[in-house]
């Protein structure tokens, strides 16, 4: 069969699973897999194959761009402490105990000899990378907390790197490498810091020209040359390009878009990257299930379990010990969202990858390359399929009832017109558009808004919740618009050192408290009761 023919059949099966997928109300991503697993185990064609060239060239740069692309930098720094000691330090210390764990386990199987730490540390370092896709979509189905989705996002963009960066030198170790722990620090180091450094460089190039132009083709254009040109830069120099490609995402959602596009521009941009990143997800997650041999997986189903239970209870300890960590910082988790931060560590296509890149005459290869896709599936389908269920069942989220679909449709609908009225009020002044002409729109505009506002308030008469949750945006607007205030004066000596210092240890302190009132409300909601005369 043609390439590009299996191509064209790969986004006709993924078109079907989507509306399927819809229709049965369960995750696309799961629903893809277990699509390839079917067609796979039929052969009904032959797909192209899951390469390190076809995922570091095409799939990896569009993912992790897009991700990137719409974390908000002030929310990302502000659990900065969370998110970099999941994804670096972390990822180490989970690694390093799947091996011990893992290891043991499969000498007592006598399924193989001779398989030691080294062995079972190569796999951790395979499998040790999450890919939270199939999750992400579900949790803004359900309404998650934002900051929980940020957390899941924000560890994902950084663990890949970490695990690529550890893989290298794993396998380098495996192979007869020399190895010391601060050579390895350096490395790291070295790698990572310098892939943010061409990260950095080629997104803000990108962002340079953005702002110095206003046409939507030449913008997506910059974009997409950032997405994989940091990419291809940073791996020519032997630098980490996953960290390249989520530096210049970050720079290009935060920067450019903001001081360099026009709102048409904008959504333009967006709505490119929104499909490319559906396009993307659907090539490889369809991939991962045709890539698998399900007979191959069956005869190798006891190690393949132990795997599995080695790498979730070496995640569980890493992701509790973090929490605990950080109870007593502006950053601490609720219990509830710790036991679904372990959960929600799926496995996805790097890790197929790696395994995928080991050399053929690799100690253990065929059976490394059995425990990674074993697990990877396992951890897709299982996980993916009970994450709702899990979030239901700690209170953390519920599904979206009617209500809470009407009251997101309502302020989405009020913000549009708020945006419009401000337009219009701008050509007026400007005299761009003639007077009567403007009256008119103004007139329309406002009616729309009194019968907007009229359907919000009665919404927020059948719940307090939506009463909490703007009362809590409003908080945090202001003690931000506080804390800019603060800065101003200080840096123009209205007020000294000491005063700024002490005043800002306050706002700190308030806008933690903001944060941990908006964790705590994010509980199932309650039926609506109904209103008097419905």
């Amino acid at each position: 069969m043609h390439f590009e023919l299996a191509f064209v059949l790969i986004f006709a099966v993924a078109t079907a699973v989507a509306i399927a997928a819809r229709y049965f109300k369960i995750p696309y991503t799961v629903a893809l897999v277990v699509a390839g697993l079917s067609l796979g185990a039929v052969h009904a064609f032959e797909p192209p194959h899951l390469t390190k060239e076809l995922l570091f060239a095409i799939i990896l740069p569009g993912l992790l761009f897009e991700a990137a692309f719409h974390v908000e930098f002030r929310k990302f720094w502000k659990n900065k402490l969370t998110i970099h000691s999941m994804a670096i330090p972390g990822v180490a210390a989970s690694a390093g105990l799947t091996a011990l764990i893992l290891s043991p386990l499969v000498e007592r199987m006598n399924v193989v000899e001779g398989f030691g730490v080294i062995p079972a540390l190569v796999f951790a370092a395979v499998i040790v990378s999450t890919d939270p896709i199939a999750v992400v979509a579900l949790f803004k189905s359900l309404g998650a907390p934002k900051r929980l989705l940020l957390l899941v996002e924000g560890e994902s963009l950084l663990n890949d790197g970490t695990a690529v960066v550890l893989f290298t030198l794993v396998v380098n170790v495996a192979m007869g490498g020399h190895f010391t722990v601060g050579g390895a620090v350096f490395d790291f180091i070295k790698v990572a810091g310098m892939g943010a450094l061409v990260g950095t460089a080629v997104g803000y190039a990108a962002a340079r020209v953005i702002k110095r132009v206003d046409d939507a083709m030449v913008e997506i254009t910059c974009t997409v040359i950032a997405a994989y040109g940091s990419f291809v830069v940073a791996e020519h120099f032997h630098y980490s390009g996953v960290i390249a490609t989520v530096v210049a995402g970050m720079l290009c959602g935060n920067w450019a878009t903001h001081e360099g596009m026009s709102p048409t521009v904008r959504v333009a941009v967006e709505s490119f990257w929104e499909y490319w990143s559906f396009a993307l997800n659907s090539v490889v997650f369809l991939l991962i299930g045709m890539e698998v041999e399900v007979s191959s997986l069956l005869a190798s189903w006891k190690p393949i379990l132990a795997a599995y239970m080695a790498v979730l209870v070496g995640r569980a300890v890493v992701v509790y010990g973090v929490s605990a960590l950080l109870r007593r910082t502006s950053e601490r988790l609720p219990w509830s969202w710790t036991a679904v931060l372990t959960w929600s560590g799926l496995r996805g296509a790097i890790s197929m990858v790696l395994v995928l890149g080991l050399p053929p005459d690799f100690p253990h290869r065929e059976l490394l390359v059995n425990m990674t896709f074993g697990v990877v599936v396992l951890s897709i389908i299982v996980q993916g399929l009970t994450m709702a269920p899990l979030l239901r069942r700690l209170g953390i989220t519920g599904m979206k009832d009617e209500y809470q679909e009407q009251y997101e449709l309502a302020r989405g609908r009020l913000g549009a017109i708020h945006a419009a009225l401000a337009a219009l009020e701008a050509m007026r002044r400007t005299r761009e558009i003639p007077a009567d002409v403007l009256g008119q729109l103004e007139r329309e505009y406002q009616q729309k808004e009194t019968t907007t506002e009229k359907e919000l308030t009665e919404l927020k008469q059948q719940s307090m919740r939506f009463h909490e949750e703007e009362h809590q945006e409003a908080v945090r607007r202001v003690l931000i618009v506080e804390k800019e205030s603060l800065l101003k004066a200080y840096q123009s000596a209205t007020i000294g050192k000491e005063a700024f210092e002490h005043l800002t240890a306050e706002l700190d302190e308030r806008i933690a408290q903001a944060d941990a009132a908006e964790a705590h409300t994010n509980v199932p909601a309650t039926p609506p009761t109904p209103a008097v005369g419905t």
